[in-house]
């Protein structure tokens, strides 16, 4: 029975054997070694002068060298002599010397010179005299040539990589550093545990829209053999924490196949042309695993709209990218398995070249849940927790209105620790509720303490904004009222929660908002006599609804239906810009005041048609610090 011969462990084809690599360390190791490392200190120049009238005449010196051809005297010191000037060296104190040098003048007569000194000096102070021409060849080729080798070496080891690929893939700098190489991590179906869409809650209306790309993925001839082709790319379109990263990922786990993961910041680098060499070495990947998916993260990065005038700096690399990325979009053949996935907050801001059909075909919002959405979120993200059955999560759900995905999150966490801190096993409804003020108002300000002054004043205000919504109408429930101060810098708060789902607003329900605001403001000025600047968020809030109420909604009677103020980024704060002339702005201004003055007013008369309950009221939440919507009902409607 013949055995099989053993296999030899290949280095690759054009791979330097890894010994080559030590060897090239190594080597410039050493060349920095001779270069910077002080050595054998080496000759202390003098002033022929200094030689003439004190070194020679005290008998240290053992040999003096001439060397014609420079003009240059070499002084060797007998043992005595180093002793003697050993304070004079930096370095090391050569042993053989030469110790000192000097240089003379063209007409200088070494031999004379040399001997008339010697013959005034006593025979235990003689010295020898050489002359001689003679030139440090090793000395000049090492200075030339140090240099140079050390560039060399480094050559050899920053350029090997991009030598082995044989002029494929990276191209250009790419090779320097793999710079040039896809920074994407890629997913493979057969490592770690997938997500699927059992683990995207919230989300359904985003789901049913993808769901056709995982079917296309597992039976692409079912589309094919009608000669459909399924949308090259899917741009998921909505506000930051709402699940875009995790959708993209449950396709892929859904599809089991590939997933390329990689950020829009990635493909920008200081080096020209390094972002769409990363683009096509992303695509070349994404070919050769196909099927397979391809995730850009905050895609407007690099998909900016492309401006007008010619590009310069990192604006004009940032296009590069871009027009290599429409160009790899287009390019593909319909059933080639590659499926694009994007993800932005900033749709408004992409270039139409990139949403246009042919290239993304399709965009999905994922908005910010709504009330079954984040009770379906919370039920999915507290199954990692221990918590209480008794736990009614659509209470929590109710209460986190307008919490996106990432926050419902974080809410389930901070009820654990909560829960933890209070030695308990598990969460109870008490820890998921607190946890959902520390994520919208922060940690409670333990070492905030106070003045008995300023906490009536803070009681009076917070009751005069739950005291004026629970006397108007569509006004959204009271669900507890604090004064304790929080890590956000709130002194206190009223929590309101709406029943249901709430997407529409009539005009009277903005005014009631903006009285409600008011309230607090209006309950200091109606005990007090003065005010406070504990209003100043509720005047932002009231002022902001007032504007949009006039220049968005159409509002009013003045300019009607007419759109005077534009949003920018309505998932990133919805920053807004106003398009009127100087005298409109002005009446617009004029309006907004009136608007809220009124309701303020409103706010006041509220309050003090109650002011017995008021002064109920403040005194219960002074005492307790903290209450809940049914206790402040109850003694609101008490006799």
């Amino acid at each position: 029975m013949s055995k099989s011969p053993k296999s030899k462990k290949k280095t690759g084809a054009g791979r330097a054997p890894g010994w080559l690599n030590w060897f090239y360390i190594l080597l410039i190791v050493g060349l920095v070694y001779m270069m910077f490392t002080p050595g054998t200190s080496g000759p202390v120049k003098k002033e022929w002068v200094d030689v003439k009238t004190q070194i020679l005449p005290e008998g240290y010196v053992d040999k003096i060298v001439y060397v014609r051809n420079q003009r240059r005297g070499e002084i060797h010191l007998n043992s005595a002599g180093v002793d003697r000037y050993k304070d004079q060296f930096t370095g090391k104190i050569p042993k053989s010397g030469p110790h000192f040098y000097f240089l003379v003048t063209e007409n200088f007569d070494a031999e004379t010179e040399f001997e008339s000194i010697r013959n005034t000096l006593p025979e235990a102070r003689q010295y020898k005299i050489v002359v001689d021409e003679h030139i440090n060849y090793w000395g000049k080729v090492l200075d030339w040539l140090l240099f140079p080798l050390i560039l060399i070496a480094m050559w050899f080891i920053m350029f090997r990589p991009m030598r082995n690929m044989g002029g494929g893939g990276g191209g250009g700098i790419g090779g320097v550093f793999n710079v040039g190489k896809s920074q994407a991590k890629m997913y493979d179906k057969s490592g770690g545990q997938k997500v699927t869409f059992k683990d995207v809650a919230g989300l359904e209306e985003a789901k049913v829209e993808v769901k056709e790309i995982v079917d296309f993925l597992k039976n692409p001839k079912k589309y094919t053999a009608l000669g459909g082709k399924i949308p090259k790319g899917a741009l998921l379109v909505g506000p930051p924490g709402t699940g875009k990263t995790l959708l993209a990922k449950a396709v892929a786990g859904e599809a089991n196949v590939p997933f390329f993961s990689i950020s829009g910041s990635d493909f920008v680098e200081m080096f020209v042309g390094v972002g769409a060499s990363r683009v096509r070495d992303l695509f070349r990947q994404a070919k050769e695993k196909a099927p397979c998916i391809v995730f850009i993260d905050e895609i407007d990065a690099i998909g900016q709209k492309r401006s007008t005038g010619a590009g310069l700096g990192g604006n004009d690399e940032r296009e590069q990218t871009l027009n290599q990325l429409l160009t790899e979009m287009d390019g593909f053949e319909g059933n080639s398995g590659v499926i694009i996935l994007a993800a932005t907050n900033r749709p408004e801001s992409l270039d139409p070249a990139l949403t246009r059909p042919g290239r993304f075909d399709r965009r999905v919002p994922v908005e910010l849940p709504d009330l079954k959405g984040r009770e379906a979120i919370l039920k999915v993200h507290a199954k990692k927790i221990k918590y209480d059955e008794k736990v009614d999560f659509e209470k929590v759900a109710r209460m986190a209105s307008g919490a996106s995905g990432a926050e419902l999150a974080n809410i389930v966490n901070e009820a654990a620790l909560r829960a933890v801190r209070a030695g308990r096993s598990f969460a109870d409804q008490t820890d998921f509720e607190e946890s959902i003020e520390v994520v919208i108002a922060g940690y409670q300000k333990k070492n905030a303490i106070l003045t008995d002054q300023e906490k009536k004043v803070v009681a009076y205000h917070e009751i005069g904004h739950a005291l004026v919504a629970a006397k108007q109408t569509h006004s959204a429930p009271v669900q507890k009222i604090t004064i304790i101060p929080r890590t956000s810098g709130a002194l206190g708060y009223t929590l309101q929660v709406e029943e249901g789902n709430h997407y529409l607003m009539t005009k009277e329900e903005i005014e009631n908002r903006i009285a409600t605001l008011t309230g607090g403001r209006a309950a200091e000025e109606v005990v007090f006599g003065t005010v406070t600047t504990g209003a100043s968020n509720d005047i932002e809030q009231a002022t902001k609804l007032a504007r949009a109420m006039i220049t968005r909604y159409g509002m009013s009677d003045d300019f009607g239906m007419v759109a005077m103020e534009t949003v920018q980024n309505q998932y990133l704060g919805g920053d807004t810009t106003l398009a009127c002339s100087a005298q409109t702005q002005a009446k617009i201004d004029e309006q907004v005041v009136a608007l809220v003055g009124k309701q303020h007013e409103k706010a006041v008369s509220i309050l003090r048609e109650n002011r017995e309950k008021l002064d109920q009221l403040a005194s219960y939440l002074y005492e307790k610090e903290t209450i809940t919507g049914d206790e402040f009902m109850n003694i609101l409607e008490r006799p």
